[in-house]
C-alpha cells in the first residue's frame, strides 16, 4: 500500500483544476477543512486559478465566527456555482459572508437543497446511480413548480425534476459527481487511513470520498496529526486509506464554532450534566417549557436550531434530562444538544452516527416528533424558516428541515407571534403585552415555503405551533387556537394580530401560569407507549400462571 502524500494547504490547492466540482464535508465549523479551503483561495489570489468551480456542501462550510469556510473560495471568477444544504449564518447586524453577497448580487449560480438529499446525491454518484427519488421537498421552495431551490435569478431551472411514478409524485435530484472531495478527520496514518476521535461527527466524509474516488476524482483530507502506519485501530478507521490521495496537517483546527476541543462532544469524556448553566428566564424559555410538555419519557425526538434547542436544557432543570433521546442531523444520538452556534454537537452523546445515516432515520420517520423553529406561518399552516429577503444571511437555508418534516409523525414549531421591537413583560404568572412587534409572523402567504401544511395534512401528521401567547394546531379547517397565555386578550393580542382568520377551539384553555414564573415547573413526563409487540408480550407474560406464581 502506498504512503499518502502529505502536502501544505497551498500544495493541495494545485490538485484542483479549472471547472472542477468540489465537494466539501462540513457543518459550520464542525468538521470544516478550513485550511485546505484557505489554500485554494490563496492560489486563486496568486494565479487566477482554479476558475469556474462548482462547490457542493451538504451542510454549511464555515461560520461567521472566525472560520471562513466557503468564503475562501467565494470570489468572482473562481466560483461559478454552489449547491448547498445550508450556508454560513449569523446576526443581522454582522456583515454578510462573501458567499451571501455573491448570491444576492447575482455573481454566482446558487441552489439550496435539503441536506439529506445532497448527501444522498453523493451516495448515488458513488454507486453510479442516476440520482435520488424522494418526496422530501414536494410543495416547498425546492419543488420545480415553485423556486426549484434556486436562490437568485441567474441560477438556471435545473437539478430537480417532478416525476410521477404509479400515480405518486416524486422529486428527482440527479447525482452530483465530484472531481475533488475535501474532508476532515482527526488523525491520518502514513497510508491515509482516517480516524475521527476528536470530531463531533464524521458528517459525510466517507460518502464524499467514495463519490470522488469511484469516479476517478481525488480525495484530500485535513487532519490534526499524522500517525505511524499500522498504528490506528481498524475499528476506529472511518475512511480507509485506499480512498485518500493526500492529507494536509492543520494542528490548530477547531472542533466546532468557537471550540478548540471538548472531549465531551467527541464522546471521549462524559461530563456531569450539572456543569451546564441554567437557561435564563425569558420569553424563549417560556416557549421551550411549553414545548417540553408535549413530550413523553422514552421518546426519540429530533431537535432543530433556535429556541427549540432550549428544550433539553429546560428538561435538565426539571430533573428530566435523561428521559428523551435527542437526535440531530449532524449525527449525535442522545446526550444534550449544545446551544447557539455550537449546535450540531451534543455533550455526552450515546452514539455519533455519520450524518447521512442519521438522515436515513429522519427521512424514514423513525422518531417520535420534531421540535423546530419558524419565521412565518400562513393560513395553510405552511412555514417559512429559510428566507428573509432583506437579511438572507440571518438564516442558514433549508438544511435538514425538509428532510425531517417530510416524515415526522408529529412536529412542534416554536417561535414568537410577532417580530420587531416589542415590550412584553411578565407579572405574577401573567403575560403583559405593553407594546407589540410591528410585524406579525402569521401571514396570508409565506415568502417561500419550507414546510407544506397541505402536505402535512395529507400525510396525517400532527402539527402544533407554540408561541409566547398562544398554542395553535393545524386542522383541515385551518389553524385553531387551543390555548392562550394568562393576561392575553384573545381578540386584541391573537386574532387581530394574524393576517388571516384563526379558528378558536370550543375547549380553549389558559396556558399553565407556572410557565410564566421563573420557579421550576415540577414537570414529570408521562411515559411513551411501548412497541405493540412488547405490549403483547408483556400481556402474555402477565396472563401466564407460571409467571404470576413466580411473582
Amino acid at each position: 500500500m502506498q504512503k499518502v502524500a502529505v502536502l501544505t494547504p497551498r500544495q493541495a490547492a494545485d490538485l484542483v483544476d479549472d471547472g472542477d466540482v468540489v465537494a466539501v464535508s462540513s457543518s459550520s465549523a464542525l468538521g470544516c477543512p478550513d485550511a485546505i479551503l484557505s489554500g485554494l483561495g490563496q492560489r486563486f489570489a496568486e494565479t487566477g486559478h482554479p476558475r469556474s468551480l462548482t462547490s457542493v456542501h451538504p451542510i454549511a462550510a464555515g461560520d461567521m465566527y472566525g472560520v471562513l469556510g466557503i468564503d475562501h473560495i467565494a470570489q468572482p471568477g473562481m466560483l461559478r456555482r454552489v449547491v448547498a444544504g445550508s450556508y454560513p449564518s449569523g446576526p443581522s447586524s454582522a456583515e454578510p459572508p462573501k458567499i451571501w453577497q455573491m448570491i444576492t448580487g447575482g455573481e454566482v449560480e446558487a441552489y439550496n437543497f435539503p441536506s439529506g438529499v445532497v448527501y444522498q446525491m453523493h451516495r448515488a454518484a458513488a454507486a453510479h446511480q442516476p440520482g435520488v427519488f424522494t418526496q422530501v421537498g414536494i410543495d416547498t421552495f425546492v419543488d420545480p413548480r415553485q423556486q426549484g431551490g434556486r436562490m437568485n435569478d441567474v441560477t438556471p431551472a435545473e437539478n430537480v425534476e417532478l416525476i410521477e411514478i404509479k400515480g405518486q409524485e416524486w422529486l428527482f435530484f440527479p447525482s452530483i459527481v465530484p472531481d475533488v472531495a475535501i474532508i476532515r478527520a482527526t488523525t491520518a496514518d502514513e497510508h491515509g487511513n482516517l480516524t475521527f476521535e476528536d470530531e463531533g461527527s464524521p458528517l459525510g466524509a466517507l460518502d464524499l470520498a467514495y463519490a470522488a474516488h469511484n469516479n476517478g476524482g481525488i480525495v484530500i483530507a485535513q487532519v490534526k496529526r499524522l500517525a505511524e502506519e499500522g498504528s490506528l485501530h481498524p475499528q476506529e478507521v472511518r475512511v480507509p486509506g485506499i480512498l485518500v490521495d493526500a492529507v494536509v496537517l492543520a494542528e490548530d483546527q477547531l472542533q466546532t464554532t468557537l471550540t478548540q476541543n471538548d472531549p465531551a462532544i467527541s464522546g471521549q469524556l462524559r461530563r456531569p450534566l450539572s456543569v451546564l448553566p441554567p437557561v435564563p428566564f425569558s420569553l424563549e424559555k417560556i416557549m421551550a417549557r411549553r414545548a417540553a410538555a408535549e413530550l413523553h419519557a422514552g421518546e426519540t425526538v429530533n431537535l432543530g436550531f433556535g429556541v427549540s434547542a432550549l428544550v433539553p436544557h429546560v428538561l435538565l432543570e426539571e430533573g428530566q434530562g435523561r428521559e428523551i433521546s435527542w437526535v440531530i442531523e449532524q449525527g449525535a444520538v442522545g446526550g444534550v444538544p449544545l446551544l447557539d452556534f455550537a449546535f450540531g454537537c451534543s455533550q455526552n452523546p450515546d452514539a455519533i452516527m455519520p450524518s447521512i445515516d442519521q438522515f436515513t432515520l429522519l427521512q424514514g420517520g423513525g422518531f417520535d416528533r420534531s421540535l423546530l423553529s419558524f419565521l412565518e406561518i400562513d393560513r395553510e399552516g405552511s412555514v417559512n424558516v429559510h428566507y428573509l429577503p432583506k437579511r438572507r444571511h440571518v438564516t442558514a437555508g433549508v438544511g435538514g428541515f425538509a428532510d425531517i418534516t417530510t416524515a415526522a409523525p408529529e412536529i412542534v414549531f416554536i417561535g414568537s407571534f410577532t417580530a420587531g421591537r416589542r415590550d412584553i413583560g411578565l407579572d405574577g404568572g401573567r403575560l403583559e403585552i405593553r407594546a407589540d412587534g410591528a410585524h406579525t409572523k402569521l401571514v396570508e402567504r409565506v415568502a417561500q415555503v419550507t414546510f407544506s401544511g397541505k402536505q402535512a395534512l395529507a400525510r396525517g401528521q400532527k402539527v402544533t405551533y407554540i408561541t409566547e401567547r398562544a398554542v395553535l394546531r393545524l386542522t383541515p379547517e385551518g389553524l385553531i387556537v387551543t390555548e392562550i397565555a394568562p393576561g392575553v386578550d384573545l381578540q386584541r393580542d391573537v386574532l387581530d394580530r394574524s393576517d388571516f382568520p384563526l379558528l378558536v377551539s370550543d375547549g380553549l384553555r389558559t396556558m399553565d401560569a407556572a410557565l410564566f414564573s421563573p420557579e421550576r415547573l415540577g414537570l414529570a413526563l408521562d411515559p411513551a407507549p411501548r412497541h405493540p409487540r412488547l405490549e403483547r408480550q408483556s400481556a402474555a407474560r402477565t396472563a401466564d400462571p407460571a409467571v404470576a406464581a413466580a411473582r
